[in-house]
């Protein structure tokens, strides 16, 4: 019964050494690494206005009347609500990845 409660210990500081790393190493608001903030939420805007334009109806993003048109899914209003937010970091790469699997051409972040 000792071993294996000094196994199950080592497992739980295993576990919780990855989840400190990985918290420390995951960017949770602000812009993504190598853009400005006013980088990040011009991307992030841009983003979201194509896929506006051309996946889903967003509705004036999330606030305003959708007429016509598919309603955006759960995710991509998520990913534009933290557009909104300021969160670039995370709404940039899920705006992207829902342009991609719609076949739409993901514009360039900036330079």
């Amino acid at each position: 019964m000792r071993g294996l409660r000094e196994g199950l210990g080592g497992m739980v500081a295993g576990t919780i050494a990855v989840l400190a790393v990985a918290a420390c190493t995951t960017t949770t608001g602000g812009p993504p690494p190598g853009m400005t903030a006013a980088q990040g939420a011009a991307y992030c805007s841009t983003l979201a206005n194509a896929y506006g334009e051309y996946v889903a109806n967003v509705g004036g993003y999330l606030g305003g009347n959708a007429t016509g048109g598919e309603k955006a899914d759960i995710d991509a209003r998520v990913a534009i609500a933290q557009c909104q937010e300021g969160e670039t970091a995370a709404a940039i790469p899920v705006l992207q990845q829902k342009l991609r699997d719609a076949k739409v051409p993901v514009p360039p972040p900036p330079a």
